[in-house]
């Protein structure tokens, strides 16, 4: 890695939890979508994404702030979980015929950019924590 690619931590982080509250902002419009449909089902959707992508956005908020490398390990891990929820419950309107394909293919495929990135940082500090414990 070349000098010039590399970015600070801090800059970083501050970064993804933009991306991270991008997307979770973008989720918003259509869980409103999917509750205007009038319809027991969507309306759980729209529910379960609304849930699943704000949370993602609050705990890596949390996690930005952890006291150990375990509690980031393990704060991630929540990150994660609650973002691939949320794609799933993108995957599952389309599935459902409630919003298109087209309307939703760039907001799925930021979360699975998301998700990529999350689980090589959660790789990363869990062969950290691993190194530690080695050296204990």
């Amino acid at each position: 890695m070349e000098k010039q690619d590399y970015v600070p931590k801090a800059d970083f982080a501050e970064k993804m939890y933009q991306r991270i509250k991008s997307f979770g902002i973008r989720c918003i419009p259509v869980c409103d979508e999917l509750f205007i449909k009038n319809s027991p089902s969507a309306k759980n959707i729209a529910y379960q994404l609304s849930r699943s992508s704000s949370s993602a956005v609050s705990n890596y908020r949390a996690a930005r702030r952890a006291r150990s490398n375990n509690d980031f390990f393990s704060k991630l891990s929540v990150v994660i979980e609650e973002l691939d929820e949320s794609v799933g419950w993108l995957e599952y309107s389309i599935d459902a015929d409630y919003v298109s394909e087209s309307k939703l293919a760039l907001l799925i495929d930021e979360g699975y950019q998301l998700l990529q990135i999350l689980a090589k940082s959660r790789k990363t500090t869990g062969d950290l924590i691993k190194n530690q414990e080695k050296g204990k």
